[in-house]
């Protein structure tokens, strides 16, 4: 496809999103509330791709080419308009979801969690059978108590 970038990072659809709407003299309407709010519609539109559906295999194996090609059109509007979000707001999104990913790995310790979907909240961290890992409890804020400085 014509124009397509390989490797894009979030800074090119930062910079990207930030230009597009600078020539269109959008930043006016581009206040945090207004992005959150075009966001959630546009899940709302993900989500009716899923809608009566029923369950859906991974790779999508019964879909044909244009729902796909649709679907990879409402993704990228759900992830533009978070990013346009994020920068509005000030956030490094690929920042915040890294440390994110290291919230999430303290939450969810392999060692109690694998092939559990049960929420963090839910796990006796303290109780940890194995002897080894993460012992103390982890509040719902992600904080802890644990001994080992986790």
């Amino acid at each position: 496809m014509a124009g397509v970038e390989v490797g894009v990072t979030l800074e090119d659809l930062e910079k990207k999103m930030a230009g597009f709407a600078k020539e269109r003299d959008w930043d006016q309407f581009h206040s945090p509330r207004n992005l959150l709010l075009a966001l959630v519609g546009e899940v709302g539109e993900l989500s009716e791709i899923f809608q009566w559906r029923g369950e859906v295999a991974r790779g999508l194996p019964d879909w044909k080419d244009e729902e796909k090609e649709h679907l990879g059109e409402e993704l990228s509007d759900v992830l533009l308009y978070l990013v346009r979000l994020s920068d509005v707001c000030g956030v490094d999104l690929g920042k915040a979801a890294m440390r994110k990913l290291e919230v999430n790995a303290i939450n969810y310790p392999v060692n109690l969690c694998k092939g559990c979907s049960k929420k963090h909240t839910q796990i006796n961290v303290g109780n940890n059978a194995s002897g080894g890992g993460i012992t103390g409890s982890i509040y719902s804020d992600g904080s802890t108590n644990s001994s080992d400085g986790v």
